[in-house]
C-alpha cells in the first residue's frame, strides 16, 4: 500500500522544488547539491512514529523549508550585490591596466570577506610574467603604518613613551634647543630635515648605508621649522623611529617587524626587502617615461628602512588591516591615537595621526595612506565604521594615468555604494576665467601658478604636473581625475585675493596671491 501524502507533505514538496528551480535559474550549483540530499530522508519514520510525532516532523520540515527559502533567497541577493560590485571595480581597473604593460594587484575586503581580488598587467614585462594577486610588491611609504604600530607596542611594553624627547635615545642629537618627541616623529611635525628632500641624495641611491650613516647624512641639516609650526612629510623622522625601535626592543628592525608582527598574523608573504634576497614572486619595478616604460633605476634598500623598505602581497596587507581594527597587535587606546589627527601650535588639524591620514568619503570616515618608492605605487584605505579594506599595489609607478589614491577610493566608493562622478562645471569664458590667474604664494619657495591657456585653466604647485581645473561655481573649482577642491576668496574688488586647496584627505593649503 502506497504510503499517504499529507497536504504538509505536499507543501513540503512544493517549497522544496520551488527551492530547485529557483537556484537553477541563480546557477547555484552550490545550495541545489544540499537541496537534492533533502530527497532522500528515510521513510521507515512514517511507521516506527506515532501520528502526533509525524505531524510534529512535517510541520518541523515545513517550517525548516520556508526558513530556507527566506535565507538562501536573501544570500542569492547579496551575492548579486556583490557581483555586481566586482564586474563594476573590474570594468574601472579594466579600463586603467593595459595587458602588455606593468599593472597591479588589488584586493577589496568587507566585514572580512573578499569582495574582490585580481591582478592586471605585467610582473615581468620582458618575459611577459601577468600579475596575480599573490605577487610581492615593494610597499614603499605603507611600511610607516608598520613602524608606528611597532612604537604603541613597545609603549604598550613601557619600554618607550611617545612623549619621550628624542634626545633620550640619541643625546647628542642637535636639536637647535627645541625639544623633539618620539610623536612629533610620528606625525610629521618635527621640523627635521626629511633626506629624501635634500638634493645630495640623489647621487647616493645606489650606496648601502649603514643606519648610524644615513642618519648622519641629515642630522646636522638646518631644521625646516620649530615643532609643531607646520606638518612637513619627512623620511628622516620615520628613520629615526626605527632606529628607536631598535635602542628599545634590542632587536633589529627587520627582526622585531618580522616577529612581532609578520609572523603572529601569518603573513607570510611579507618581507623586510633586500634586493640580493631571493623572494618567491616578487614583482619587478618599472617607471613610466614619455615613450613608454623602463626599468625603474636601482635604489639600495639599506635607505628607506623603517621609512619604506617592506614589501607584501594585498592578501597578507588584508590580515593586517583585520589585525589592526580588532586589536590583535596593540589596545584600542592605542590604535585612537594612531588614528587621531594632530593638530599644530596654532589649532590646525594636520590631518594625519601616526602613520595613517585620516579622512572622509561622502561621510564615511576613512584611514588611509600611500606609498612610493623606485618602480612602485601603493596604497591602502580603511572605511572602519563600514568594514571595508581596499589595498592596490602597482609596479609602474604612478603617473597621470594610474593613481593608486584616486583608483582606491573609488572601488571604496564602489563598496560603500556609493561611487566616485566626475562633478559637471559651469560654464565660464576665456575673459571670465583669465581674471584668476597668478601666483599664490603660501611661504617663501612654495608657490601656486594659476595659468590659462586658451579656454583652459590650470592649477601647477611648485612641485609636481600642472593640473587641468574646472569652475563648479564663482569660487570653487574642481581638479580633474581627483577630489580634491581649489577655492578662491574674491576680495573687495571683486578678483581673487587667495585660493585654499581642500584635498578630500591631508592639510588644508592656503596661499595668497602675488
Amino acid at each position: 500500500m502506497a504510503p499517504r501524502t499529507t497536504s504538509t507533505t505536499v507543501s513540503f514538496r512544493m517549497v522544496h522544488l520551488g527551492l530547485v528551480w529557483y537556484y537553477r535559474r541563480q546557477g547555484r550549483t552550490d545550495a541545489l547539491a544540499a537541496l537534492f540530499a533533502l530527497r532522500y530522508i528515510p521513510r521507515d519514520w512514517r511507521t516506527e512514529m506515532s501520528l502526533q510525532a509525524k505531524r510534529l516532523l512535517q510541520w518541523s520540515l515545513l517550517i525548516l523549508g520556508i526558513i530556507a527559502v527566506i535565507f538562501l533567497m536573501a544570500s542569492g541577493r547579496r551575492a548579486q550585490a556583490s557581483s555586481s560590485e566586482a564586474r563594476d571595480i573590474d570594468a574601472l581597473l579594466t579600463g586603467v591596466f593595459k595587458r602588455n604593460e606593468p599593472g597591479g594587484a588589488v584586493i577589496v575586503t568587507r566585514k572580512g570577506e573578499t569582495l574582490f581580488r585580481k591582478g592586471y598587467g605585467l610582473a615581468d614585462v620582458e618575459l611577459k610574467v601577468p600579475i596575480q594577486p599573490d605577487m610581492v610588491f615593494r610597499l614603499g611609504s605603507l611600511t610607516k603604518q608598520f613602524t608606528a604600530v611597532a612604537i604603541l607596542m613597545l609603549e604598550e611594553q613601557g619600554k618607550l613613551s611617545v612623549t619621550d624627547p628624542l634626545t633620550k635615545f640619541f643625546p647628542d642629537y642637535p636639536t637647535g634647543g627645541q625639544t623633539i618627541t618620539v610623536e612629533h616623529l610620528l606625525t610629521h611635525t618635527s621640523g627635521i630635515k626629511s633626506y629624501t628632500s635634500m638634493p645630495e641624495w640623489l647621487s647616493k641611491w645606489r650606496t648601502d648605508m649603514s643606519l648610524g650613516s644615513l642618519i648622519e647624512m641629515f642630522k646636522n641639516q638646518p631644521a625646516d621649522f620649530k615643532p609643531d609650526e607646520r606638518w612637513l612629510y619627512n623620511n628622516s623622522g620615520y628613520i629615526l623611529l626605527g632606529a628607536i625601535i631598535e635602542k628599545a626592543s634590542g632587536q633589529t628592525y627587520e627582526d622585531f617587524i618580522e616577529k612581532k608582527i609578520f609572523e603572529p598574523l601569518g603573513m607570510k608573504d611579507s618581507y623586510y626587502d633586500r634586493t640580493e634576497q631571493i623572494i618567491p614572486k616578487r614583482v619587478k619595478g618599472y617607471q613610466r617615461t614619455a615613450d613608454g616604460f623602463q626599468n625603474a633605476p636601482y635604489l639600495s634598500m639599506t635607505q628607506p628602512f623603517s621609512a619604506g623598505s617592506l614589501a607584501s602581497t594585498v592578501d597578507d596587507l588584508a590580515l593586517w588591516d583585520a589585525a589592526v581594527w580588532s586589536n590583535r597587535l596593540i589596545k584600542i587606546e592605542s590604535l585612537a591615537k594612531a588614528h587621531t589627527a594632530r593638530r599644530l601650535a596654532d589649532g590646525r588639524s594636520t590631518a594625519y595621526g601616526y602613520g595613517w591620514a585620516v579622512g572622509s568619503y561622502e561621510g564615511h570616515r576613512t584611514v588611509e595612506h600611500g606609498g612610493g618608492i623606485h618602480g612602485f605605487a601603493t596604497f591602502g584605505l580603511s572605511m572602519p565604521e563600514d568594514g571595508i579594506y581596499v589595498a592596490i599595489l602597482t609596479n609602474g609607478s604612478a603617473g597621470p594615468k594610474v593613481s593608486p589614491q584616486r583608483l582606491a577610493i573609488q572601488m571604496a566608493g564602489i563598496a560603500v555604494g556609493k561611487p566616485v562622478h566626475e562633478p559637471k562645471p559651469i560654464s565660464m569664458t576665456p575673459e571670465q576665467l583669465k581674471r584668476y590667474t597668478g601666483v599664490y604664494s603660501e611661504r617663501v619657495n612654495d608657490e601656486h601658478t594659476i595659468s590659462l591657456e586658451g579656454s583652459q585653466l590650470f592649477w601647477q604647485p611648485r612641485s609636481g604636473p600642472k593640473r587641468e581645473i574646472y569652475p563648479l561655481s564663482e569660487t570653487e573649482f574642481f581638479i580633474k581625475d581627483s577630489l580634491t577642491r581649489i577655492d578662491f576668496v574674491l576680495g573687495p574688488d571683486g578678483a581673487p585675493s587667495r585660493l585654499v586647496i581642500r584635498p578630500r584627505v591631508g592639510m588644508e593649503t592656503q596661499a595668497t596671491r602675488k
